[in-house]
């Protein structure tokens, strides 16, 4: 089968917060292909923490259920499609405010889907009472170019320290 992505991988985990840390360090682990900043891996890294704790708060409450975890790659882009098969949400638009928690009794601070965006180039949420959510991010990698210049520069600096050893 042949996708139509340049690399695509998949994970399920059941939805217990100890998991929170495998998904992170996973999709960090896939996207470091990109090669991206320790900047941008921290951004990616915020975010899913976050969809994957709202999959295991919010979905499954308490139960235990599958967060599943869907990481493609197009160009110099990541997709993430973070899901569950939880309870779902009454309202995403109220729940995209910031401040806005369905927990105040968890001390929550109803910052998730704020910071995801934050840190996201895109994000898409959709969520169907009864049947789950699923949270899609989209971030650009920046890859650096290096100028002739720089490259002129680097090479004289090693030339340099060459023939001072």
């Amino acid at each position: 089968m042949k996708s139509i992505y340049e690399n695509e991988m998949k994970l399920e985990f059941i939805s217990k917060s100890n998991n929170e840390a495998f998904a992170r360090i996973s999709v960090a682990a896939f996207t470091a292909q990109l090669d991206p900043t320790i900047e941008e891996l921290a951004d990616i890294k915020t975010a899913v923490s976050e969809a994957v704790t709202n999959c295991i708060i919010h979905g499954y409450e308490d139960t235990e259920g599958i967060v599943k975890i869907v990481c493609k790659i197009v160009g110099n882009s990541i997709i993430i499609e973070i899901s569950d098969t939880g309870k779902g949400m009454e309202s995403v638009e109220e729940a995209r405010k910031p401040l806005y928690t369905s927990k105040p009794n968890l001390e929550r601070s109803g910052m998730g889907f704020t910071i995801m965006e934050s840190f996201m180039d895109e994000i898409k949420i959709e969520s169907i009472l009864g049947l789950g959510t699923k949270v899609t991010m989209k971030k650009l990698i920046k890859k650096e170019e290096v100028s002739d210049q720089d490259i002129t520069e680097m090479l004289s600096q090693i030339g340099n320290s060459m023939l001072q050893e």
